[in-house]
């Protein structure tokens, strides 16, 4: 089977912040054109992300905070939410389209249809919490995702691995309470959100990485802490919040990681699904804001998972 990718560029690359913001429409683009330079664009098992319904986001959000959201969102302008995120008339769709593709994703999987999946959408989704919108995050894809595959996929147990620089607090705020998931995350710190160090056995494993960290220390902190934690887990899927920003040439961190190590860690993730879960795996894009390097990061993270579907 092949590896099912999943977007929505036209309201995906929509959803506009602003000149100069990093978390940009070209990001897509530049996603595809590292696919065809890698030679895999043709490969993959294109489909569009569907919209996600408003019960299915309303799984991990409070109800009266997406309401919220839907009441504000502007018909014309931007409406800021912080200092780094703000509505515009598109920001919505685009999210809801976004969330869908991680829904969309988990029901490919579960009924043979597709080995493993990546969602190259956009607004990420990692730091929104349960009630509220930040970090450029509106819904949480991720939890919204991993949600649907417990509720209505039938699974008992995931794990949400997130390589993104910065900690997923979204994440950890939405799902810290439910003990059917595993949510393991390596991220620099200090760095936004500023979050304290503090694991959970067995459910939250926080693995912060000081600023100048490169890929061997990366590497031996994800053999130490998440390789274990899966063993003892043994999730009937694997999500990943996919977030290449650790690369040594994104503008906002200051890790070292190269595109082989993504490889690497993608290799490691998917060993574990071949384990323990058939090889199931959603990938869902975070973060990444230099192009080149997320073209490279990207395409090297897709390729692991489509040979790893063959």
């Amino acid at each position: 089977m092949a590896t099912a990718y999943f977007s929505r560029h036209d309201l995906c690359r929509a959803h506009d912040m602003g000149h100069g913001h990093p978390e940009a429409p070209d990001r897509l683009p530049a996603i595809e054109q590292g696919l065809d330079v890698v030679g895999i664009g043709a490969a993959l098992d294109r489909r569009d992300a569907p919209e996600a319904s408003i019960e299915a986001i309303k799984r991990v959000h409070d109800e009266f905070h997406v309401d919220e959201l839907l009441a504000i969102a502007p018909k014309t302008g931007r409406v800021p939410i912080d200092g780094d995120t703000s509505l515009t008339p598109q920001t919505l769709p685009a999210a809801r389209h976004a969330a869908g593709a991680g829904i969309a994703a988990v029901d490919a999987i579960l009924a043979g249809e597709a080995a493993n999946a990546f969602c190259a959408v956009r607004p990420p989704g990692h730091h929104a919490e349960y009630a509220k919108a930040m970090g450029f995050c509106f819904f949480n894809n991720i939890a919204i995702a991993a949600a649907h595959a417990l509720a209505v996929g039938g699974l008992e147990r995931v794990a949400i691995l997130d390589f993104d620089v910065h900690h997923g607090n979204g994440t950890e705020d939405v799902l810290r309470h439910e003990p059917r998931v595993l949510f393991c995350s390596t991220y620099q710190n200090p760095l936004f959100p500023f979050t304290k160090d503090e694991s959970i056995p067995g459910r939250l494993i926080k693995t912060p990485l000081r600023a100048g960290t490169g890929g061997s220390v990366f590497r031996r902190a994800v053999e130490r802490d998440w390789l274990p934690a899966l063993d003892e887990a043994r999730p009937d899927m694997i999500l990943i919040s996919a977030g290449f920003d650790a690369h040594r040439a994104d503008p906002l961190a200051d890790l070292q990681l190269e595109a082989e190590d993504f490889q690497w860690v993608t290799e490691r993730i998917t060993e574990a699904a071949d384990r323990y879960c058939d090889g199931r795996v959603v990938s869902m894009l975070e973060g990444g804001y230099a192009l080149d390097a997320l073209a490279a990061s990207a395409a090297i993270h897709v390729k692991t998972l489509l040979r790893r579907g063959e």
